[in-house]
């Protein structure tokens, strides 16, 4: 099945704005709804992606994908969720002799450390240790709070991708957490487009793979998390009131570069791309911080 796709993008010219794929480009929702919908997090908040959606599908295309650059498809979430250690064998890579935890284990990025598909990910002067993490996203459609497991799902409002890109050597600058190193400015990417939600078959057994120059690095099924998408907002949402257009990044399968021995980094020139089955491929090559 084929599902609407909306895009956040930049012009040439610095414009900001979000569309509609269509055949032949994008239609240029955010011109039609300036007045309604500064970006996708408004029209989340309403309830509007389907609408728009039926609306403007037979559109003509108002640009051509060539003429924007992608950007994140929610630029400014209140809330950026990332969960750690969410397939069996992550769990079984830190040789701890410990099965997997009770509760998921959680870290929160900043909007500045991403960027959009088609974007170089930045690699720091700091450390070489640019490594990649195949992601899916759930945004956040409705909010609320101590969300029960069974009504989980009607939170949603769409599905994306994330490259969770991580300086690996800076999760372990300090004893406890992993901010430092998850939070340098565009390490990772988050995209291309929304899918919008409507029901469970679009992620219960999904395939997600992360390839590095065409080479299958990451490869394993959604039904395989330790923590449901149920599971993870229930828990979330015990401890902190979820609104429409938070980003919450579901976990990576096993076969990150760090993993490899000896370790295998992202260095300058490197394609990384995320696939899930109806979510397409987030692509991103890396760069060195100018």
């Amino acid at each position: 099945m084929s599902y609407p796709r909306f895009l956040s993008f930049s012009t040439s010219t610095g414009r900001q704005g979000f569309g509609l794929l269509v055949e032949g480009g994008i239609v240029d929702l955010s011109v039609r709804y300036a007045g309604q919908y500064p970006t996708l997090r408004e029209v989340i908040a309403d309830g509007a992606l389907a609408t728009l959606a039926e609306r403007h599908a037979g559109d003509k295309a108002d640009m051509a994908l060539t003429e924007v650059s992608f950007e994140i498809p929610i630029p400014a979430p209140e809330k950026l969720i990332c969960v750690g250690v969410n397939f069996p064998d992550r769990n079984e890579e830190y040789k701890d002799g410990q099965a997997a935890p009770a509760n998921p284990s959680l870290f929160i990025r900043f909007p500045r450390s991403f960027t959009g598909h088609d974007q170089p990910l930045i690699r720091p002067p700091e450390s070489p240790q640019l490594d990649y993490e195949g992601e899916i996203v759930v945004v956040i459609g409705k909010g609320g709070r101590r969300i029960a497991e069974k009504d989980a799902l009607d939170h949603i409002a769409a599905l994306t991708l994330c490259n969770e890109g991580t300086i690996r050597d800076w999760v372990r600058h300090a004893k406890f957490n992993v901010t430092q190193g998850k939070n340098f400015d565009r390490t990772g990417s988050i995209g291309p487009w929304l899918v919008p939600f409507v029901d469970e078959s679009q992620i219960a057994d999904i395939k997600l793979e992360t390839r590095v120059n065409g080479e299958v690095r990451q490869s394993d099924r959604t039904s395989r998390m330790i923590f449901s998408f149920r599971k993870i907002i229930n828990y979330i949402s015990t401890f902190t009131t979820l609104v429409p257009g938070d980003v919450i990044v579901c976990g990576t399968p096993t076969g990150a570069g760090a993993r490899f021995d000896p370790p295998i980094w992202l260095k300058p020139g490197d394609v990384v791309e995320v696939e899930a089955d109806g979510l397409g491929i987030l692509r991103n090559t890396i760069a060195d911080e100018a």
